[in-house]
């Protein structure tokens, strides 16, 4: 990115416009109430701090920085989570350029590198709390839904796209809600790049054919099973929650409930039609 060299980053500097897409105000407007209920907020990226800065400043504006207290670039997930302090201490930050390591975070601010022991002791130092709890989200099963809960234990939000791939379809027990307790979820008729592969089936199921006259399996895939055992929710986009009440109460996914229990706003529509005979393998 700084040598401007290869095709993606020139290319992304010139026309961020045709490969970004700015974030909706409803977003914004919701990271600005966390803040002001007295979040801490995080962003922690494996982007470099100079190629974090195009994208955000496109995406959030030029204020960007004021939406977060702490930001930490190149974090080289999913190590993030699984290194100790002495593999990879955190450094600060001088136009852009790494400087020197840290012994221990004292503050919020823009840090490079580093790892989450050290973070969660600067979230205890800024909370009070002996064991602040932290909701990480994120839209990668391997570099941070698996890492943040397997070695944090943090509770985790997958933002996982393939949920647009059915028509929302809002659960029978939230249709009594007031509609201001519902999340916004523009538009049912999922695009083209959404719509269940004609390659590969579901995202969410496969189908097993039967021996002889039997009727086929239903078996859900192993990205499924990733999903309810690693994720405490999965949403299609923050769009999807970001106007509900902050102390709105999701149903988790975890092994006393449904398999299904922890989508929102509605499961995927291949999980619904016979629950009972999906088997897990």
């Amino acid at each position: 990115f700084l040598e401007d060299c290869g095709t993606y980053f020139p290319e992304v500097k010139k026309h961020p416009d045709k490969y970004l897409q700015r974030c909706p105000e409803s977003v914004k407007k919701w990271l600005k109430q966390l803040k002001s209920a007295g979040k801490i907020l995080l962003l922690i990226t494996s982007s470099h701090s100079d190629y974090c800065r195009l994208l955000c400043e496109h995406i959030l504006g030029n204020d960007f920085e004021e939406y977060f207290d702490i930001v930490i670039t190149n974090a080289l997930k999913p190590g993030f989570f699984s290194h100790t302090p002495n593999q990879r201490p955190f450094r600060t930050l001088e136009n852009d350029e790494e400087q020197e390591a840290l012994l221990s975070l004292d503050k919020p601010g823009w840090y490079s590198q580093g790892n989450a022991i050290q973070l969660y002791e600067l979230l205890k130092k800024m909370t009070g709390k002996l064991d602040p709890k932290v909701v990480y989200f994120g839209d990668s099963m391997h570099s941070d839904i698996f890492p943040a809960r397997h070695y944090s234990n943090w509770e985790t939000v997958l933002i996982l796209e393939e949920l647009l791939g059915d028509k929302v379809t809002v659960p029978a027990e939230a249709e009594s809600e007031p509609l201001e307790k519902k999340g916004k979820y523009e538009g049912d008729q999922p695009t083209a790049p959404y719509f269940v592969s004609k390659q590969w089936g579901s995202f969410f199921v496969d189908r097993l054919p039967g021996l002889e006259n039997a009727e086929e399996t239903l078996v859900r895939t192993w990205s499924c099973r990733c999903i309810s055992t690693y994720s405490t929710i999965a949403i299609p986009s923050l769009e999807a929650i970001a106007d509900l009440p902050l102390d709105y109460r999701f149903t988790r996914f975890s092994s006393n409930s449904s398999a299904t229990a922890g989508y929102y706003p509605s499961p995927p529509r291949a999980l619904l039609p016979n629950e009972e005979s999906v088997t897990m393998k």
